[in-house]
């Protein structure tokens, strides 16, 4: 793989825990296949993945992520870290500091965001990395909660980016915005720090269902900051049925983009291909990234604990690879 390749990531940050209960996955013939061997067939090159500061069941923990990254290295994936800086999921909604963090005054916590970081860079040697994930709001709130504590945000930021670049010469740095609404005002606040990439997340339940505002939007927020961009975050569904018990995320026709894009499995490799073509038509565009390609029903039929996202995963309910990895290729 090359620098100046084309990223076509799929985020697996389940998988792990999946391959404990030993799913057999089919490949797009309907052969019996591993799992990480159809993803590489097909054209996936870069595997992004979350890590949490102290993980309450050790998923998604540093042990777990150091262990699986260098299962991809050596299976020839490029490794794309997002780091949440929390123990849970962060998003826009949340940014829940971590609790051996908690109580450290502000000065102490940006040394442990570095500290800790650096420790990152060093042991997983990713060739991409998250400062956040989702940082509309800040990142470890109170703290650096950025509606009414932005300076410490910047400063909290810095701290990270100055991590990766004190102790790697080529990691990327991507600083990542949920959505394109306000995401041109947002980045304009970012100026002093120092990163490489914009990445955006493109849902159409929650950020909208127009291309060309999103292709629009891409294009200006490159131009006018000088920086790659990515989709760092999609999906999309190939059915609205449900294969669990488990409440889908995604279950109606007015969360998607009608009549263009179905919940078929034709009408997920066609959202797929719609991205990737936006994307490498843009100046300084780089990429994609699947969400939950692995979050198949895994805990059963009757599980309500399992799966919000089985009819987006990249897999059908038998776990047969669907159509859309040829948009991979």
């Amino acid at each position: 793989m090359t620098d100046n390749e084309f990223i076509t990531a799929v985020d697996i940050s389940s998988y792990p825990e999946i391959a404990l209960t030993n799913q057999t996955f089919y490949n797009l013939d309907g052969n019996k296949q591993n799992f990480l061997s159809i993803l590489k067939e097909n054209g996936v090159n870069t595997i992004r993945l979350r890590l949490w500061v102290d993980s309450v069941d050790n998923h998604s923990g540093f042990n777990e992520v150091r262990a699986f990254a260098e299962t991809l290295r050596n299976r020839g994936f490029k490794i794309w870290l997002t780091l949440h800086y929390s123990n849970t999921w962060a998003d826009p909604s949340a940014q829940q500091i971590p609790s051996l963090w908690q109580y450290l005054d502000f000065d102490i916590l940006k040394d442990s965001v570095y500290t800790y970081t650096e420790r990152v860079v060093n042991e997983l040697k990713p060739n991409y990395i998250q400062i956040g994930n989702e940082i509309n709001s800040g990142i470890l709130h109170p703290h650096g909660n950025n509606s009414n504590n932005y300076d410490q945000f910047l400063d909290l930021l810095q701290e990270g980016c100055s991590a990766v670049r004190n102790n790697s010469l080529d990691c990327k740095i991507i600083l990542h915005f949920a959505g394109f609404e306000n995401a041109d005002f947002f980045f304009n606040q970012l100026k002093t720090i120092d990163y490489d990439i914009i990445g955006l997340s493109f849902y159409t339940i929650w950020h909208g269902k127009s291309m060309e505002k999103l292709r629009t939007s891409m294009q200006n927020l490159s131009l006018s900051h000088d920086k790659q961009i990515i989709i760092a975050e999609t999906a999309y569904p190939f059915t609205l049925e449900w294969n669990d018990w488990t409440d889908n995320i995604v279950g109606l026709n007015e969360q998607l983009i009608l009549p263009d894009y179905p919940a078929t499995p034709d009408g997920q490799r066609r959202y797929i291909r719609a991205l990737k073509e936006l994307t490498q038509g843009l100046e300084k565009g780089i990429g994609f990234c699947y969400w939950g390609a692995e979050l198949v029903a895994w805990k059963g039929e009757q599980a309500t604990d399992a799966s919000t996202w089985e009819n987006q995963a990249l897999f059908d309910f038998n776990n047969k690879a669907l159509p859309v990895f040829n948009e991979f290729k």
